[in-house]
């Protein structure tokens, strides 16, 4: 292969890493928004959602035309393959920090019940999973993207844990329950971040090892 193609290919990591840095901001901000129940920063989260739908299509394109014009194999394929997967969890994880700003937005208008479950722990959480999978990423560390798929099970039980507590809630105070389903929506919000966050950390895995990890038992 070419120099030029290794410097194509070195742009698109660089890109897709941008995009995770982004994405990452958006995810924090989405969170703090959430503790402080912002609605005007929440609102803003939703605004600029254009910006990773933008720059995830420019990297898909950029993966298409090196694949059209020099048909990379082995390793060079496998990179292409999983940043285009990689990209696409990242605008799908945008999605959901833009989700969690339109959930903060509902219920930042509205008188806060007696009851409301505390997110600091799963937000934490999920926040870790995603920033351990760029630095995966990053350092093509597997060991580290195996951590982040062990840490799923952990944010699936504290959206169980959610689940739980508000349905209490809503059973001991019916008149209220259009907030609490927001509050249930932001559990499944940042549950689904904790997904798309393993997701990566398989992909990276996969270009690593060269073998698919989704669906293994671990």
């Amino acid at each position: 292969m070419t120099k030029h193609f290794h410097r194509e290919l070195e742009n698109i990591k660089k890109r897709v890493l941008t995009l995770g840095s982004l994405v990452e901001d958006r995810v924090r901000s989405a969170v703090k928004a959430l503790e402080e129940m912002d609605g005007a920063a929440a609102a803003e989260i939703v605004r600029l959602d254009y910006e990773v739908d933008e720059m995830e299509v420019e990297i898909e394109e950029e993966c298409l035309k090196v694949l059209a014009l020099h048909q990379p194999v082995a390793v060079d394929l496998r990179f292409i393959v999983a940043v285009i997967k990689i990209n696409n969890e990242l605008e799908r994880i945008g999605d959901q920090a833009v989700n969690i700003a339109q959930r903060v937005e509902i219920i930042a208008r509205r008188p806060k019940p007696p009851f409301t479950f505390d997110y600091a722990v799963m937000s934490e959480k999920a926040i870790r999973m995603l920033k351990m999978s760029l630095d995966a990423l990053v350092n093509l560390d597997v060991d580290l993207a195996y951590k982040v798929i062990t840490m799923d099970d952990e944010v699936d039980q504290i959206k169980k844990d959610a689940y739980d507590k508000i349905k209490q809630a809503i059973q001991e105070l019916p008149e209220r329950v259009g907030y609490y389903i927001n509050l249930l929506l932001i559990s499944r919000h940042l549950e689904r971040l904790g997904d798309h966050s393993t997701n990566i950390a398989e992909e990276v895995i996969y270009l690593v090892e060269g073998e698919i990890f989704r669906h293994a038992q671990y």
